[in-house]
């Protein structure tokens, strides 16, 4: 059963009231954003990975990048760790845990109950991720300020790439989550299938092995992963070497897999339990 396959309300008819589409459009994701942001703040687990994981990865790895040949690449330690945790921030505030997120409501009967009102399919999971993108931004902020004075980092040389990565990456990774919360059958699973997209990342996308240190053909392959030009965009943020083309073909790729992810969403995304 797809999304399109269950019978809903009229959306356009509002139930009372002669509040404009958009002010009503605005109250639900609030008030569905608060109510997931009440227990996003109870969920500890989810915080703590969010919030120290990124931080930590990238210290446990500056050996690893210090012995890394950066020599012909322009990157320092610096432009290596920096975007590298941003990146790793976004995949576990936003990707591992809208996944979950999407997964547990699903189960749990609340997306069912909530698309017989006249909540639209896509308020749904854009209040569900309204939590999770505070988390990133807040984290991003964060990390950028920690690592700065800790690996005496230069500031940015294009801080609007830094911006543009973090919200266009938060598009692609929420689409990305309610996409592999498809083929997620329970919370439980939930833990485990958002791993293949970050341990490709982290491999492939270069975000703390730079694709300039890859074998050739391994590097030219890895530029079409889904995250790959997320990363782009933020290393390009502190080393500014990225013309106005490669920008826009950067965010251009990026917009074009959080389309794909969008489209595999509204074919398969089921809205009734899986078990």
């Amino acid at each position: 059963m797809t999304a399109s396959s269950v019978t809903r309300p009229d959306a356009g008819a509002e139930a009372g009231g002669d509040a404009p589409p958009r002010t009503r459009t605005a109250e639900r994701l609030a008030a569905l954003g608060r109510a997931e942001l009440t227990l996003l703040m109870r969920n500890k687990a989810a915080l703590v990975t969010a919030l120290f994981v990124p931080a930590l990865t990238a210290f446990s790895l500056r050996g690893m990048v210090r012995d890394l040949d950066l020599g012909d690449t322009g990157l320092s330690m610096a432009t290596v760790l920096l975007p590298g945790a941003l990146g790793l921030a976004l995949i576990f505030s936003v990707y591992a845990n809208l996944v979950t997120v999407y997964v547990t409501r699903r189960e749990s009967l609340v997306l069912k109950r909530l698309r017989t009102g006249e909540v639209r399919d896509w308020e749904i999971f854009a209040a569900g991720a309204i939590p999770a993108l505070l988390l990133a931004v807040v984290q991003c902020v964060l990390l950028i300020l920690l690592m700065t004075v800790a690996l005496d980092a230069p500031a940015p040389a294009a801080p609007h790439l830094v911006v543009v990565a973090v919200l266009t990456g938060a598009a692609l990774l929420m689409a990305g989550g309610a996409l592999t919360a498809a083929v997620t059958r329970t919370a439980e699973s939930a833990q485990l299938t958002f791993l293949p997209f970050w341990l490709l990342s982290m491999a492939g996308s270069g975000m703390f092995l730079p694709r300039e240190v890859l074998p050739g053909r391994a590097a030219d392959i890895s530029a079409w992963l889904p995250f790959s030009p997320v990363m782009d965009l933020l290393r390009g943020g502190w080393t500014g070497d990225l013309g106005a083309v490669d920008q826009g073909r950067l965010v251009l790729a990026t917009l074009a897999w959080t389309g794909v992810a969008a489209l595999g969403v509204r074919r398969w995304f089921r809205w009734s339990p899986r078990n």
